[in-house]
């Protein structure tokens, strides 16, 4: 075998130094993992404790769920719903057209939301703020438009405002611009600062710079992010009408509570094949825009 075939090995007095190394980095590794596993164990048990979750209560009634699974797709006469599709969806036309109102409050409360993240996002990231305070106020504005969960926003609006779209529409713009306005000032805080330097090294004001040094390179993303968040808030406009915010939720509810077991099933059908076809077709835009950045 030739020098250049040859394996260089060193020497064991050079080796034993090395292989102990290695043996602590894994050992290290170890009790690492050994240590957040009982951490993580100790948090979930403590965690269902809190919660009084009863595991002999969830093995003695978990039948009960495919039992129901079963009675809503079961006419009342006890057929299979697919033995009778007319009578299933009786009222195909009605929930479509609440499943329309409840596709346009997640529209209209995504369209608000990312307004106001999109605004919002530039104040609160690290490299373009105009000052500490700003950065501070805006972040702590964003936090709470997205901590406070969308139902109980809803339920806030639906006292001030009464039963509707309104409410619904409303809360899921605050709850979309606080989860939109940090994910976009995430992806400001990962531009090229070069071209803002050069810009404002030319003049340009603030909001000049972004929009001719900034925009560029973050405008595919920023619509991608929008795009996700409707098919989010498409799912959660669904729940809104359970708290009296507009949509088909509202009556899913009340069939949900009155026993209209076939109605139950007809309704989620159709929400789950309508929020299919949405997520089918903003993952296509999302793509293209993300393409299109990529070929820039």
């Amino acid at each position: 075998m030739g020098m250049h075939g040859a394996i260089a090995r060193l020497p064991d007095g050079q080796l034993d130094p090395l292989r102990d190394a290695y043996r602590a980095a894994v050992a290290a590794r170890r009790r690492r993992t050994l240590v957040g596993s009982a951490i993580l164990l100790a948090a979930v048990l403590v965690a269902g404790g809190v919660a009084e979750i009863d595991l002999r209560r969830v093995a003695e009634n978990i039948h009960r769920l495919p039992d129901y699974v079963a009675r809503i797709f079961t006419l009342d006469d006890g057929r299979p719903v697919w033995r009778d599709p007319a009578e299933w969806m009786w009222g195909v036309g009605y929930w479509t057209r609440l499943l329309g109102e409840t596709v346009l409050i997640a529209y209209l409360g995504t369209a608000t939301g990312a307004v106001l993240g999109f605004f919002l996002c530039f104040f609160a990231s690290a490299n373009l703020a105009p000052g500490g305070w700003t950065r501070v106020a805006s972040r702590r504005c964003l936090e709470f438009c997205r901590t406070v969960p969308e139902l109980v926003f809803a339920l806030l609006f639906v006292q001030a405002f009464g039963l509707g779209p309104l409410p619904g529409v409303l809360a899921i713009s605050i709850h979309t611009a606080g989860a939109l306005g940090k994910l976009f000032a995430e992806v400001v805080e990962n531009i090229d600062m070069r071209p803002v330097e050069g810009a404002k090294s030319c003049g340009a004001s603030w909001s000049q710079a972004i929009r001719y040094a900034v925009m560029p390179q973050v405008a595919s993303n920023l619509a991608s992010y929008a795009l996700l968040r409707f098919e989010i808030n498409v799912r959660g406009a669904a729940v809104m009408g359970f708290v009296g915010a507009g949509g088909i939720g509202q009556d899913l509810i009340e069939a949900i509570r009155k026993f209209y077991y076939p109605d139950v099933s007809a309704m989620l059908v159709l929400i789950i094949l309508c929020v299919t076809a949405i997520d089918l077709a903003t993952e296509r835009l999302r793509h293209r825009l993300l393409g299109w950045e990529h070929q820039r």
